[in-house]
C-alpha cells in the first residue's frame, strides 16, 4: 500500500487552488467551491478540501504537516526560496543546513508549512 493523496483542509478552496497552481506550475485537475484537486506527480495527488465541509472536521491545526518537495541541488533550493518570497509567501525558516539535506520552509495563505529541501549526501 502507497499513500497517494494529501488531503489539506483549507478555508477556500478556489483561493488556495489559485496559490497552488502559481507555486505548482499546473493547472488543477478539479475545482469546486468545496474540493480542489492537483496531480503532484504520477502517484500523488493534493487535494484541498474546505475545513468548513470536511468530514470527520478536522481537530489538528494548520502547520501540523509538511508538504515536502525535493530539488535537485542546493541552487533549486535557494532559486525556489527567491522565488516563493518574491510571490509573497510567508518564510519560515531561512535556507539552512540541516542534518538531512539543504532547506527552507514556507506556509501557505491557510498555514500548511511547504518545505523544500536538497537531501544530504550520505556516505
Amino acid at each position: 500500500m502507497e499513500p497517494t493523496y494529501i488531503i489539506l483542509a483549507v478555508d477556500n478552496p478556489l483561493a488556495s487552488a489559485a496559490f497552488y497552481e502559481t507555486i505548482l506550475g499546473a493547472q488543477p485537475v478539479e475545482a469546486q467551491a468545496t474540493f480542489a484537486l492537483f496531480r503532484m506527480n504520477a502517484a500523488t495527488m493534493l487535494g484541498l478540501w474546505s475545513k468548513h465541509t470536511i468530514e470527520p472536521p478536522v481537530s489538528a491545526a494548520a502547520g501540523s504537516t509538511e508538504v515536502t518537495f525535493v530539488l535537485e541541488g542546493r541552487k533549486a533550493v535557494d532559486a525556489c526560496h527567491d522565488r516563493w518570497k518574491a510571490q509573497g509567501l510567508p518564510i519560515l525558516q531561512a535556507p539552512v543546513e540541516r542534518d538531512f539535506g539543504y532547506t527552507f520552509t514556507a506556509a501557505d495563505p491557510d498555514g500548511h508549512r511547504l518545505r523544500a529541501f536538497h537531501p544530504a549526501e550520505r556516505g
